[in-house]
């Protein structure tokens, strides 16, 4: 079985409270992005996990702890997985969350495992807060950790989407440490249900200040988007990579030289 885990981009991302737990509440709206990894898995009599294209960092692969969320749950058997990875990390894009979800969904699938969506949902959340998300195919609201969601009121169909991740590889809580919460920055779904035009002095990521000032080229990159005509732009979640939205479509590799990129029309 074959599938093509998604990415996403985060209109608006501001850090509400810190929780007792450790984590942050938020509110954000995740929208998905067709820039996709390759994942694929088929029965085999014993256990294997294996990738190309770019290098995964670390040892606990998010694909791994799914499988073995399953296993230890529902007596998954074994299985022979491939990732071909393409979507960056470190860029905010939620690519290893992409995969993780993608990983549950198909040895559900492969498996007739008849795990219902909510119960997929639970396990999701249990691998990463932006998880669950990728569950779903449309734009959602997410409070909590992320990981509660809500249909967003929000289309971009037809505008044309660049993003550019530069080679910062920007961990999610050294970002949390530049950041103070505040509760203030409530009411995403009144701005994304306004007018686009209006997006660029009210829709915040409340993590940009302090990446900014770290790292001028993310800067550079928002910048430069601007410059090249977008009405909206923004940095993706707590990583380094940077989105533009256009009316139509435009290239701008040329300008983002030894940079990730990609573009296309949503």
């Amino acid at each position: 079985m074959v599938s093509f885990p998604f990415c996403k981009i985060n209109l608006g991302l501001r850090v509400l409270s810190r929780r007792e737990d450790g984590y942050h509440n938020i509110e954000t709206c995740f929208y998905p992005v067709p820039w996709c990894d390759v994942l694929e898995a088929i029965p085999s009599k014993r256990f294997s996990f294996d990738h190309t294209g770019l290098p995964i960092a670390g040892t606990g692969n998010l694909c791994v702890r799914a499988y073995d969320m399953l296993k230890e749950g529902y007596g998954l058997p074994p299985v022979k997985m491939h990732l071909h990875k393409i979507i960056p990390m470190g860029a905010g894009l939620g690519g290893g969350s992409a995969d993780a979800a993608f990983t549950l969904k198909s040895l559900n699938a492969l498996f007739s495992l008849g795990l219902p969506h909510d119960k997929l949902v639970e396990i999701a959340a249990g691998l990463g807060s932006d998880c669950p998300f990728f569950l779903h195919e449309k734009a959602m609201l997410g409070t909590g950790r992320g990981e509660v969601l809500a249909p967003a009121n929000v289309s971009l169909a037809g505008r044309f989407l660049v993003i550019v991740k530069p080679d910062a590889h920007i961990p999610t809580k050294d970002a949390y440490k530049e950041v103070t919460p505040d509760a203030s920055g409530k009411g995403l779904a009144g701005i994304l249900m306004g007018n686009e035009k209006e997006w660029k002095d009210a829709l915040v990521n409340d993590f940009e200040k302090g990446v900014f000032s770290q790292y001028p080229e993310v800067r550079m990159i928002k910048n430069t988007l601007y410059g090249a005509g977008a009405f909206y732009a923004s940095m993706s979640g707590s990583g380094s990579a940077v989105y533009g939205l256009f009316d139509g479509p435009v290239r701008l590799r040329g300008k983002f030289k030894g940079m990730s990129y990609w573009s296309g029309t949503l």
